[in-house]
């Protein structure tokens, strides 16, 4: 009798699934939500992504229609940067230029000035015929630095914008703007001054150790016509450090009166003279012309004969610059140069020079000297340069030796202070009578 057949379910491969195993699962509950929310927003963005897709379509398709059906904008709109570039590198005959050359030497933090103190201007020079000269308009310039070996074997400064703007300086990683001050000028009627421009950095870190100030229309400005940059000459900018307690060679009329020689700057010669209102250069000369014993005795004993011998000597070689100061009354006029030295005087319609200043009149234009040297603060100020009307005469015998006049000769503006008249100084008409007879009689040989 043949064995019944074991049922044996090993021979069931591994990846037969089993009966359980195949039948179908149902959904669950959430996940039927899952997917009605799922579909839900969908028809909720397509329905609001619609409208948007119309009107992108709708624009779209209304700008190229206005493209195709306008003509074309004028190609010169506004200036090509290839027609920029040409004017640019154009040869010119206007040039910014610098009135006057810089005091040296210079400090960090301190103004750029001109030898005379006073401040610098930009101006726009016709190089044909060496006048200055404007446009029609205001021209924007900026201020900026050169390398100082930039056209330094080159005098006829024939250079490209672009060699111009290459060799421009900027300032240190880490360190403020090489500039600080007024770096955007305005140019009006040819002219744009300086007010306020300093140096916050030295000068030892470039390979040629110097610098130049340097000026050019302001970038992105065309004026339909080329503008040469200027520049001044290289020079060495030090640190302050060293300017703190130096003494100035030759010393300025400005300068605190501690930049002469023998004066130690908050020592005991600085503090007398600052007690008596002697705080400045042209101070300490004015007193010495009008009181010089008063300023011998305000210095004391302390300071010895040689030593102010040195002072004084220091002191006379200062730039005394081309200002003329008068003093007037109702019948007379003297005219004073910068440390109350007397130029010459009209009196009563005659004309002294210090030369020619007799016995009698010498006390009479003495004291008008005093007053003069008593209101300063209110004198009317010339400049000798642009007032050619102003006779000059040469002077002669004084109360200090002669200060030599290195004043610039080249002058663009000048300062003049509004004058109120001392009633006080009213002229005796007799004393004018004597001096005229004199005069007369001098000049008769009597």
């Amino acid at each position: 009798m043949a064995a019944k057949r074991i049922f044996d379910d090993s021979d069931q491969g591994p990846d037969k699934p089993s009966d359980k195993r195949m039948r179908p699962t149902r959904p669950s509950f959430a996940s039927v939500i899952g997917e009605v929310l799922m579909m839900k927003n969908m028809e909720n963005f397509l329905s609001n992504l619609e409208p948007l897709l119309k009107r992108v379509v709708s624009e779209e398709v209304e700008r190229v229609m206005r493209q195709c059906c306008q003509p074309p904008p004028p190609p010169m709109t506004r200036p090509h940067s290839s027609r920029i570039q040409s004017i640019e590198n154009q040869s010119t005959s206007l040039q910014l230029t610098f009135n006057k050359n810089l005091s040296l030497p210079i400090f960090t933090g301190s103004k750029i000035l001109d030898p005379n103190g006073d401040h610098i201007n930009i101006i726009l020079v016709d190089k044909t015929n060496g006048q200055i000269t404007s446009l029609s308009h205001p021209i924007k310039l900026e201020i900026v630095v050169l390398d100082g070996d930039f056209q330094s074997d080159n005098s006829e400064a024939n250079w490209t914008s672009d060699q111009f703007n290459n060799h421009t300086v900027k300032e240190r990683n880490g360190k403020r703007p090489l500039l600080a001050g007024e770096l955007n000028l305005t140019m009006r009627d040819g002219i744009a001054p300086i007010e306020d421009l300093e140096f916050t950095d030295n000068s030892s870190w470039i390979r040629s150790r110097k610098f130049r100030v340097a000026v050019r229309v302001a970038a992105g400005v065309n004026h339909g016509v080329r503008i040469r940059e200027g520049m001044t000459e290289a020079f060495v900018v030090k640190d302050h450090r060293g300017e703190l307690y130096k003494k100035h060679h030759p010393p300025m009329l400005h300068d605190e009166v501690w930049r002469l020689e023998k004066i130690r700057k908050d020592g005991a010669f600085h503090k007398k003279l600052c007690s008596e209102g002697i705080k400045t250069v042209q101070d300490f000369l004015k007193l010495s012309v009008i009181h010089h014993h008063k300023l011998r005795k305000i210095l004391g004993i302390g300071m010895s004969e040689k030593m102010w011998d040195i002072t004084m000597k220091h002191a006379r070689t200062c730039n005394m610059g081309s200002k003329i100061y008068i003093y007037s009354g109702s019948h007379f006029t003297i005219f004073l140069n910068p440390i109350c030295q007397l130029i010459r005087a009209d009196i009563n319609g005659q004309t002294f020079t210090a030369r020619e200043m007799s016995n009698m009149n010498r006390s009479y234009i003495e004291k008008l000297v005093r007053e003069a040297y008593a209101s300063w603060h209110s004198l009317k100020i010339v400049d000798r340069v642009l007032n050619d009307n102003i006779d000059l005469f040469t002077q002669g015998n004084q109360t200090v030796e002669q200060i030599p006049n290195n004043h610039a000769t080249a002058v663009l503006t000048y300062d003049q202070n509004d004058y109120y008249g001392d009633k006080s100084a009213v002229v005796n008409a007799s004393m004018y009578q004597e001096i005229t007879m004199h005069k007369c009689d001098v000049a008769t040989g009597h």
